[in-house]
């Protein structure tokens, strides 16, 4: 079988399925290079290229994956964000491009030029920590996750991108695991893409979030506002005056938040590229 013919297969098959039918292409096109360990580009310059019967195999195990919707992300075992590669396996959410925006966010508004302590609070695969670790030379971070699995994948990639040691992982329900003596006043930034989804929605989101993502990084109680109600004042604590704290937040929150951030300083909101309210930004 040739890579033309097992793309083209594999992508009628995968968009025999509404839910899959959107990303098809793009979906088999990935899985395809994972097998074959190759650039995008042999896809153009090599169509003809025989599969050996290993890398038929390989494909047809990784489509029947996705066929169970299970994330391209996990299959492959990594999604890009903030122009790095990251790990990913089922113990964390995978990086959204929207959470791209809190890091942006972020990076505007703290100094490059000398050293800045930052907190991460439900770090998950490290993603938003690293990202801001990578771009602030200066900055140590301290990555917080009450997954033990979850750190073991945020260690693995800071190591792998060189950032390993400007950063601390602490197994913790947010900051609960920090001495109060030592957190206090001590961060210039607070950072979190806490769960934000309602308890009560989990039936509305798409198979391969619900089914496959961990629970206890989506779903929230309480409107899906539970961990801002627990995570504002701790953060407030735990920052140096005019700190900074950006947090994700989810669709049809923002009122909710800027109520919880009263007291705040410099509190605002950045949009995503659909319009919507996405990072809460406010300063201590």
């Amino acid at each position: 079988m040739t890579l033309r013919q097992a793309l083209r297969d594999a992508a009628d098959r995968l968009a025999a399925d509404p839910l899959l039918a959107d990303t098809a292409r793009r979906d088999a096109e990935l899985l395809l290079l994972h097998v074959l360990a190759a650039p995008r580009t042999v896809l153009r310059s090599d169509p003809a290229r025989l599969l050996n019967s290993e890398q038929v195999q390989a494909y047809e195990a990784c489509i029947a994956r996705r066929l169970q919707h299970e994330p391209v992300q996990y299959i492959v075992g990594s999604q890009e964000f903030y122009g790095l590669a990251f790990r990913v396996t089922p113990a964390v959410l995978i990086p959204r491009p929207e959470t791209e925006h809190l890091v942006e966010a972020a990076l505007e508004r703290l100094p490059h030029d000398r050293p800045v302590a930052i907190a991460d609070i439900g770090t998950g695969s490290g993603a938003i920590a690293i990202a801001l670790a990578h771009h602030l030379p200066l900055a140590s971070v301290y990555a917080l996750d009450l997954s033990p699995a979850a750190l073991e994948v945020a260690g693995s990639n800071a190591a792998a991108l060189g950032v390993e040691s400007r950063m601390q992982f602490v197994v913790s329900d947010l900051l609960d695991a920090l001495p109060s003596h030592q957190w206090h006043g001590f961060f210039d930034a607070v950072v979190s893409n806490p769960p934000y989804v309602p308890a009560g929605e989990a039936a509305q989101l798409h198979p391969q979030v619900s089914r496959y993502e961990p629970a206890s990084a989506l779903y929230a109680e309480d409107d899906g506002l539970a961990i801002y109600k627990r995570l504002i004042p701790q953060a407030y604590k735990a920052l140096k005056p005019g700190g900074l704290l950006a947090m994700e937040i989810g669709h049809g929150q923002r009122d909710a938040i800027a109520g919880l951030l009263s007291g705040w300083r410099d509190v605002g909101f950045v949009n995503d590229l659909q319009a919507i309210p996405r990072v809460a930004l406010a300063r201590r």
